[in-house]
């Protein structure tokens, strides 16, 4: 049970710090961080841990080893080398997947072809027989070469992790839940802070605001692959979902409003938002994100208004964009947080953020704009 792992937690580009540091608060060491991954040691009960808990992991996967393979017969070899038995046995299925960057092997279904063969070529000489029947349990292996090193890997997960699974329907162009979480922590909730989203679509922020500020584990209503794997007690993660659960705070003050201009949105929104068990947190209706005003609440803005390439056209991107910063201008002191994709998103808004940081949702490179200084202070631009 104390045996050490490594393991690998893929994310988002861009979220690597704030994965390194939850994989921190869960007890567990880095060893390496690069673009899109966090490399760190952990023991079998990390994975149980590490799948149920980080909110911004994409994938968890237990790192066999790593070696150079700058040519078929080093990456063979490379492959060959590592304790495949330690997780696959006789029956078990272990397909083949996997990325290079910048290296010299360049064909993927080659390199898949190398792979499956290496770990054939060590089980037959760990169990004695030449033809496996891969009916049983399924091993999913993951290679990732970069600079010509090679990372021979397997993914715990299953599902990818941003499935938290109460999201089974959703709006056209919804924010990925890792990338949402990432939104809500940058913009530093607080209990006595309601959190504002005017334009939630599926309800994504809102819900994973709720599910931060009551410390709920987000992968506690779903299953992950390695659940099924022979090597890891079964009592690992039920230990895992008791410890998660007892963590919980069910007596938070923290209020969210998640509001949309479209019902067809909100009715999903509130669905979603039943699944995930935060009704008691959220308040969802409908409303036109301009029309919002500064009742007298302490109230933070996160929001994910249309880009103008999936939901609205360029034209109308902008003139949202130039609405919004006149109307957002008169809610003072309100701290406000939007990602886009536009460009020239601070010019049409009207003011120079406080800070931007360089986010991506999915493939889509994004700003993160944020606006946490008095606005009656700063002016417009």
């Amino acid at each position: 049970m104390n045996e050490t792992t490594e393991l690998v937690a893929t994310c988002l580009f861009g979220l690597e710090r704030l994965l390194g540091e939850e994989i921190e608060a869960l007890g567990y060491k880095r060893i390496e961080t690069i673009d899109g991954r966090v490399i760190f040691a952990a023991d079998l009960a990390g994975i149980a841990r590490c799948n149920i808990n980080l909110r911004f992991a994409e994938r968890v996967y237990i790192r066999l080893g790593t070696f150079r393979a700058d040519s078929f017969n080093n990456l063979f070899e490379g492959v060959r080398a590592l304790p495949w038995e330690r997780w696959i046995g006789k029956t078990d299925a272990f397909p083949v997947k996997g990325h290079s960057i910048k290296s010299a092997l360049t064909s993927i279904p080659d390199c898949q072809k190398i792979v499956k063969k290496a770990v054939c070529k060590r089980l037959e000489s760990i169990y004695g027989i030449e033809r496996f029947e891969e009916t049983g349990t399924l091993y999913q292996i993951e290679f990732f070469i970069l600079n010509d090193m090679a990372s021979l890997m397997i993914d715990t997960s299953g599902t990818p992790l941003h499935k938290r699974g109460y999201r089974p329907e959703s709006v056209d162009a919804p924010l990925r839940e890792t990338l949402a979480a990432a939104l809500v922590s940058l913009s530093r909730p607080r209990e006595n802070v309601e959190l504002i989203d005017p334009f939630c679509g599926s309800g994504t922020i809102a819900i994973e605001a709720a599910l931060m500020m009551t410390n709920t584990a987000p992968g506690l209503r779903r299953s992950f692959a390695s659940e099924k794997f022979s090597a890891i007690p079964k009592d690992v993660w039920g230990n895992a979902r008791a410890e998660a659960y007892a963590a919980i705070i069910p007596g938070t003050a923290f209020r969210a409003t998640a509001t949309d201009i479209d019902p067809e949105a909100v009715k999903i929104a509130k669905d979603n938002i039943e699944r995930a068990g935060m009704t008691k947190y959220i308040d969802c209706y409908v409303k036109d994100a301009l029309t919002l005003i500064n009742d007298g609440r302490r109230a933070t803005i996160v929001c994910n208004p249309p880009y103008g390439e999936r939901i609205f056209t360029p034209e109308q991107t902008e003139k949202l964009y130039v609405d919004m910063g006149k109307c957002f201008a008169k809610l003072a002191p309100w701290q406000i947080y939007i990602i886009t994709s536009n460009e020239e998103f601070e010019r049409l808004y009207g003011r120079k953020a406080d800070k931007v940081r360089k986010l991506y949702n999915g493939m889509i490179k994004c700003s993160y704009y944020q606006y946490f200084k008095n606005q009656n202070k700063q002016g417009r631009t």
